[in-house]
């Protein structure tokens, strides 16, 4: 089956998933700022460790820049306010058990690791304007310098 990819224009898969606050979140609930929604594969792993501190070191630019950001993975609630309590992590994170939210983004499928096909998280990240749009779609991530890409596309909006 080949996986979904969402592109500019399209609009945001809606979902409702609880979040490490233990409230249910959807998509409306971030209408009017810019969502940088991020898919990542596994708490407490070093790739997922510095994305997230990335993304909270930088928060308050982000924030500034009208948008929020939001991570997601099949982690459990539980896990997920370890994760944030053991680095200091400031960015709301969202359960997705069965992955169906990750599929839906085009970030659940097949990939290589270490020269195997294996299915799982594809790290990705989106960023989705005020009205649930697809503004930028970034998959197959890389963490290193992918924080900053993130910044400067959301400058680079403010300057349109």
């Amino acid at each position: 089956m080949e996986r979904i990819k969402l592109n500019p224009g399209d609009k945001a898969v809606d979902f409702k998933l609880i979040g490490d606050d233990e409230k249910e979140h959807t998509l409306d609930d971030f209408k009017g700022k810019k969502l940088i929604l991020y898919f990542y594969p596994r708490d407490n792993t070093s790739g997922c460790t510095r994305e997230a501190v990335g993304f909270t070191e930088h928060l308050e630019e982000i924030e500034s820049l009208n948008a929020t950001v939001v991570g997601i993975s099949p982690d459990s609630i539980k896990s997920h306010k370890k994760f944030k309590e053991k680095h200091g992590l400031k960015i709301l994170l969202l359960s997705d058990p069965d992955k169906k939210v990750a599929e839906s983004y085009g970030a659940y499928g097949e990939k290589k690791m270490y020269g195997k096909v294996t299915k799982g998280i594809i790290r990705s990240t989106f960023i989705i304007d005020e009205n649930g749009i697809i503004l930028k779609p970034f998959y197959n991530v890389k963490v290193n310098g992918h924080v900053e890409k993130v910044i400067e596309f959301l400058k680079g909006l403010s300057n349109e």
